[in-house]
């Protein structure tokens, strides 16, 4: 009998930069949203799809079908534990994938949901989840109209994982993508940072911080569609999820190749956040967000669009948190509060990992 063939990867025939082939298995930070993270999809999943589509690298992918400009996304979610102080795992299942669309400047319509569940879960848990998906449809104003359900062994699973995808409609004239960030755009937050991943970590650890602190957890839709009404012409949108602000930044800058100077006390950051962060050792730029975005709006337009974003439920502290400019090309520098400046760089993986 003929020996079987060797099916081990050659990791010494990929074309890839370090840190990945240090990294022979996959590991926690493979899934964080930073440098690992963009290492594996650039290096391992886009040579095996191709495609220009994919190559943008957005948080939709723009697509043609009949006449029409659709977004598309998909995302899963495995966060532990499945319900938290704000939300649960069906609340970020809904708003992430409405979210993703909406960044592509899409009114999202339709979303499937795909449960996988671990052998021996409760049925009332996944009736739980299940309740939540529907409510958060309901509230971000789209329908789930298919998907499916598979059961893993015990031990295999985490009790629920959920899979959503998304389409909806791109209106005429919006082209919002990260490619199109340009020196002298002003760079916007929709409100405070760092909500979600601590409220995660304080239920998950069982940690207090004097006060109970929710995730910001939210369907974005509308709020980019108050923006839109002010002008077509946002540049870029990115909810600053896994990774948090600093990793959709330098992604942004990355993708245009332009610079962003970041104000550090000009980003929201509420106080329990911060004090959480400073005894913990985190950085709050780096914590994972669920209902914020970060916009680079034409200078021209910059005020009248953060009036309006002030003025929808979902961007009443809305703020300016700096520029992007032509120096320094791919890379996010921050002037500190004592007036001096460092590199806000790729987080290599996630400080908080199954955020979402």
């Amino acid at each position: 009998m003929a020996d079987a063939p060797d099916l081990a990867p050659d990791f010494n025939a990929w074309s890839c930069p370090l840190p990945l082939r240090d990294h022979p298995f996959v590991v926690m930070g493979h899934g964080g949203g930073g440098a690992l993270s963009a290492e594996l999809v650039r290096h391992l999943f886009m040579p095996a799809y191709g495609g220009e589509t994919l190559a943008g690298l957005g948080d939709s992918a723009a697509v043609s079908l009949g006449g029409a400009r659709l977004a598309f996304s998909t995302d899963s979610y495995v966060v532990r534990p499945l319900f938290f102080p704000g939300g649960s795992i069906g609340d970020l299942a809904v708003n992430g994938t409405v979210n993703d669309l909406a960044m592509s400047g899409a009114a999202p319509a339709y979303l499937s949901c795909a449960f996988i569940l671990e052998e021996g879960t409760e049925v009332s848990t996944v009736g739980r989840v299940a309740r939540a998906i529907g409510e958060a449809a309901e509230r971000a104003g789209v329908a789930v109209v298919t998907g499916d359900t598979k059961v893993v062994d015990s031990g295999h699973g985490d009790e629920v994982y959920v899979n959503t995808s998304g389409i909806g409609l791109i209106p005429e004239g919006v082209d919002i993508r990260p490619q199109r960030a340009r020196p002298g755009d002003v760079v916007i937050v929709s409100g405070p940072i760092g909500l979600h991943g601590i409220a995660i970590l304080s239920v998950r650890e069982g940690l207090e911080f004097g006060v109970e602190l929710e995730s910001d957890t939210a369907p974005l839709a509308g709020l980019v569609q108050a923006m839109l009404a002010v002008t077509p012409d946002l540049h870029v949108l990115r909810d600053p999820t896994r990774g948090g602000l600093a990793a959709a930044l330098n992604e942004i800058a990355a993708a245009s190749g332009t610079g962003v100077v970041l104000e550090e006390r000009a980003v929201p950051v509420p106080e329990p956040v911060a004090n959480a962060c400073a005894f913990l050792g985190l950085d709050p730029l780096y914590v994972a967000n669920e209902g914020r975005l970060v916009a680079f709006v034409p200078e021209r337009h910059a005020e009248p669009v953060l009036e309006a974003m002030r003025t929808h439920p979902n961007g009443p502290e809305a703020a300016v948190i700096g520029r992007c400019v032509s120096e320094h090309p791919g890379m996010v520098v921050a002037r500190t509060g004592l007036g001096g400046t460092r590199i806000v760089d790729l987080p290599l993986g996630e400080q908080l990992p199954r955020i979402c």
